[in-house]
């Protein structure tokens, strides 16, 4: 008998720990990302322009300068997790997108054609040399943009998860950029409120996908940031991925989704002819996809977008990855590996 207690004993101990282990890392993942990134040596800093701020990270010099363009409603810290690893390989710069983080909340530069503008007047100010881009999600529009217009400052591109094609209207009007966060974003804007963290929380469709529990998840999530209202919403039982959703949208300007929302992220920007313009050397990472029971796209590209636009470069080397959409977040190594070889098929080259 005191041997099966010991055991049993034993077992709820080793359970409360796994627990507790869980909820630690649901909770202060972000913090023991960042204490890494500057374990690193990453330093943030700010310029100014063409009139507007850009705010930015800087690693140490070890190697070919790297830039990295987060996608909507992140920042420069959504890449915490593959920085420090980055920093033995590159010189690495990563930006907030005006709208987004530190940098300038600007609506008139709030265009794929002005967004690569000022990224390449950074490059000539800041780095002062040909580098590799990477951006993900709408940073990679921002990305293709800015090799395809300003091909003498990029020596390669990789676009991480791009919304080609699926982002302009009318195609956008199925998907879930703009069933969700675009339609949330205008919506808000016309409110009259000034919380848009609290408005997303009481009014995404995301939480149907959990059915059952949808409305203690809601009413948990919402309780906790009308209790903490300067802090992103962190829900103890929920999983890095999940929270990272809220981590930097207390910065996040709506504006920025209304452009996608009305379409004039695009105006003067052609995706296919930007593909098309690129001649340096690239990589397409394309995520995993699927459409629900309303026909809405529940990604970024399906298969038939990821394939048009991997015909129409030149010299891409494609990755299908199981992964969702965040996948420098959710799979750091594999996206480390991908930008290091990307980095040998360059010297390679050259």
């Amino acid at each position: 008998m005191l041997a099966a207690l010991k055991i049993v004993s034993g077992i709820v101990i080793l359970v409360g720990l796994v627990g507790a282990g869980y909820i630690l890392r649901n909770l202060y993942y972000d913090v023991w990302d960042a204490w890494k990134v500057r374990r690193a040596g990453y330093v943030e800093k700010q310029i100014e322009v063409n009139g507007s701020t850009i705010n930015y990270a800087e690693g140490p010099n070890n190697g070919p300068a790297l830039l990295l363009i987060h996608g909507q409603v992140t920042s420069w810290k959504d890449y915490h997790r593959v920085l420090p690893a980055l920093a033995r390989d590159f010189h690495v710069f990563a930006i907030d997108v005006y709208g987004h983080g530190g940098s300038d909340r600007d609506p008139k530069k709030y265009t794929a054609n002005a967004l690569a503008e000022d990224t390449s007047v950074f490059i000539q100010q800041v780095i002062g040399e040909p580098v590799i881009v990477s951006g993900h999600s709408s940073g990679g529009l921002i990305a293709a943009n800015l090799a395809a217009k300003s091909p003498e400052w990029v020596t390669g591109v990789v676009l991480e998860d791009p919304p080609l094609f699926t982002s302009v209207h009318p195609r956008a009007m199925t998907t879930w950029n703009y069933v969700e966060l675009s339609t949330l974003a205008h919506n808000f804007l016309k409110s009259g409120e000034d919380d848009f963290q609290l408005y997303y929380l009481k009014h995404t469709p995301f939480w149907d996908f959990f059915k059952e529990v949808k409305d203690l998840f809601l009413s948990r999530a919402v309780r906790y940031r009308e209790t903490h209202p300067d802090r992103p919403v962190k829900l103890f039982f929920m999983p890095p991925a999940f929270n990272q959703l809220f981590t930097n949208m207390d910065a996040y300007d709506p504006r920025f989704g209304e452009a996608f929302y009305n379409n004039s992220f695009h105006d003067g920007f052609d995706h296919a002819e930007t593909l098309r313009s690129i001649h340096v050397p690239s990589v397409l990472i394309h995520t995993n996809w699927s459409y629900d029971e309303n026909g809405t796209l529940l990604a970024a590209m399906d298969a038939e977008d990821a394939e048009r636009a991997r015909s129409l470069m030149r010299d891409v080397v494609f990755y299908k990855v199981d992964s969702g959409h965040g996948f420098h977040f959710e799979n750091p190594k594999e996206f480390i590996k991908i930008l290091r070889d990307f980095k040998r098929r360059l010297s390679t080259n050259e």
